[in-house]
């Protein structure tokens, strides 16, 4: 894990790179995305979605990776996944994610940047990839036997944020590992070979943590996190449905009343205020009024993405030519990627 030295460096260059964003925004090459194992939540939406959508408003090249293959790093199947990435491009699209401006696509559909796994592979040793602290916590998170594409996972995200020559990558300081890895095998690459790749920085995120409804990480895997694609009523119900506590009078104390404490957080990022605040007004009319405020605080912020939602379930071919239209930029800029690899490995017969 790196060391607070470590840590402060990359938050330096973070800081560094959000104040340079609103001046050169053309500088910057983004490059994130989501496995398609379920619905994207409000914890995806706060922590990620609305900065991806800042970014490519501001004029930074933005780019969304739908990891499919990443889905069997620690799963046994692939059953709803075309369901499922349909969907994350509703998503997308109704959260503000313009694909004339941002370009989504699929791991499984671009073969010239799964092809950069091989030289990649090479420049990093099996020590570093065992050390990766995400590795083991998602090994220890999903029971599951390390398998090679868990191992490995890490190249694989170097392969996807250095096929389009990402430079900059949003991340929490948790995943600051990940791209440690990516920067290491970009100067591999260009010190063993040629200067193909960009120096890449984490983007340090400061978007407040949302915790599911039991003040746990918000996780599907949980059953407490409220999904984008939920009717107000569907929230309303699971909402109503979140533990609390025993005590009447309603305070914000995340280490003493995490139930409590989590609905008050999500009614506080809905509706842009503070959440100890709330917890005074609400004060003793309890546990109901506190759930009727959330609802609502949820309900009126989602209700227009929403919206926007249904719409484009009505016109499901759109969704397909979104993806086809990502997934034939991203082989062009790929296969591009890859010529420069291989003439920069002398591997051009």
């Amino acid at each position: 894990m790196p060391n607070e030295g470590s840590y402060e460096v990359a938050l330096k260059r973070s800081n560094e790179i959000h104040a340079d964003l609103p001046i050169h925004p053309e500088k910057y090459t983004m490059l994130t995305g989501d496995r398609p194992t379920g619905r994207l939540h409000l914890g995806h939406y706060f922590g990620t979605l609305v900065d991806r959508v800042r970014l490519q408003n501001m004029g930074v090249h933005t780019n969304i990776i739908i990891a499919d293959y990443q889905v069997i790093t620690d799963r046994d199947t692939t059953a709803n996944i075309a369901d499922n990435v349909r969907n994350m491009v509703v998503d997308y699209l109704a959260c503000g994610i313009d694909p004339a401006k941002t370009m989504i696509f699929t791991h499984s559909a671009v073969p010239a940047l799964n092809q950069l796994m091989l030289p990649f592979l090479s420049l990093v040793t099996e020590a570093e990839l065992q050390r990766n602290p995400t590795v083991k916590a998602e090994m220890e998170a999903s029971g599951h036997a390390l398998t090679g594409l868990l191992l490995t996972y890490p190249v694989h995200q170097a392969c996807d944020i250095l096929f389009c020559k990402g430079n900059i990558v949003p991340v929490g300081r948790d995943q600051l590992p990940h791209i440690e890895v990516t920067a290491k095998i970009a100067r591999r690459f260009n010190e063993r070979f040629a200067p193909v790749f960009p120096e890449v920085a984490g983007l340090l995120t400061s978007t407040p943590l949302l915790p599911g409804l039991d003040g746990r990480k918000m996780s599907k895997s949980y059953g407490n996190s409220i999904a984008i694609s939920m009717t107000a009523e569907e929230t309303a119900k699971l909402i109503k449905k979140s533990k609390t506590d025993s005590e009447r009078m309603i305070t914000f104390d995340p280490e003493n009343r995490p139930g409590v404490s989590a609905l008050l957080t999500t009614a506080g990022i809905c509706l842009g205020r503070d959440p100890k605040e709330i917890a005074d007004e609400i004060g003793m009319d309890g546990a109901g009024a506190l759930k009727r405020t959330v609802t609502e605080a949820v309900n009126g912020y989602f209700e227009p993405i929403r919206a926007r939602r249904e719409e484009l379930l009505k016109d499901m071919d759109y969704i397909h030519d979104v993806l086809a239209e990502g997934n034939a930029r991203a082989n062009e800029i790929a296969n591009q990627t890859l010529a420069e690899v291989r003439e920069a490995m002398g591997m051009v017969y």
